[in-house]
This record gives structure tokens, C-alpha cells and sequence, in this order.
């Protein structure tokens, strides 16, 4: 079962700082080529919900990703800072802003279908392919 805790942190730079309240313990890992693409290798979240709050706000560069979603980046560092839905303002933060990590559980994996062969991980999770990832989120 989930833990919903209040956390905080910040991009590589500092000029970009968060707090999320209700933040959730698993960590989810997606698969996707446009994830893959924009950061080098799968996109590791955490959903922090949608009640998140940045200091810093005008170092903040949002690009349009698709019809659902935005991605968010520090335009100092050009650190990852969030996926967010849209419709929802839901924020899935990448793992490694927050500052303590020690409760974070990897629990998810989204799109495996689309993970190429050359790494895997050995963590048990729950696993979702593409079709079943959009099925599950109506996306």
C-alpha cells in the first residue's frame, strides 16, 4: 500500500525548488519513446498529485508534449521537473529532485513493450504495456 508524505526538493542548479504535499512512496518507471528521448533512458516518478508548489517559478520552460501532457524544466540547468496532466494538473515528479529518497518504493513500470533489450531491471513490479497503460489512464 502506498505512503502519502509531504516532500521537498530541487533541480540540479537550485534555482527551482518544490514542495509536495501528499507526494506518494512508489516510484513508477515509463517506458516510452518520448520519455527515453527526453531524458536518455526511462522516466523514473513520483506522483505528487496535484497539489505542488515551486519557488523559482520564471526559471520554469513547459513543453507542450502531446494533447494530455507537459513536460517542465529548469531553464538554468535543463533539470527534468515534472510530467504533468493537463486536464488533471496531476504532477509525476522525477525521483531524483527530492531530497530524501530513503521511503520511495519502485513499484510501476509503464510501456514495457516499448523498453528496448538493452537493460531491464530486476525489481518486481507492476508492469503495464502500451495498450494497457492507455486503457488503464484513458489517454
Amino acid at each position: 500500500m502506498p505512503e502519502l508524505f509531504d516532500a521537498k526538493g530541487s533541480c540540479l542548479c537550485g534555482a527551482i525548488s518544490f514542495y509536495a504535499k501528499n507526494a506518494c512512496n512508489n516510484v513508477g518507471a515509463c517506458h516510452c519513446g518520448m520519455c527515453r528521448k527526453w531524458g536518455g533512458g526511462p522516466l523514473m516518478v513520483v506522483n505528487c498529485g496535484t497539489n505542488v508548489l515551486f519557488d523559482g517559478e520564471d526559471n520554469i520552460s513547459v513543453y507542450d508534449s502531446s494533447s494530455w501532457a507537459e513536460r517542465g524544466f529548469c531553464k538554468q540547468c535543463g533539470s527534468h521537473l515534472f510530467y504533468r496532466l493537463k486536464e488533471s494538473g496531476l504532477h509525476m515528479i522525477p525521483a531524483g529532485l527530492f531530497k530524501y529518497q530513503d521511503l520511495f518504493v519502485f513499484s510501476e513500470q509503464i510501456f514495457v513493450d516499448k523498453k528496448p533489450a538493452f537493460y531491464d531491471f530486476s525489481n518486481d513490479t507492476n508492469n503495464m504495456s502500451e495498450s494497457e497503460c492507455i486503457e488503464k489512464y484513458g489517454i
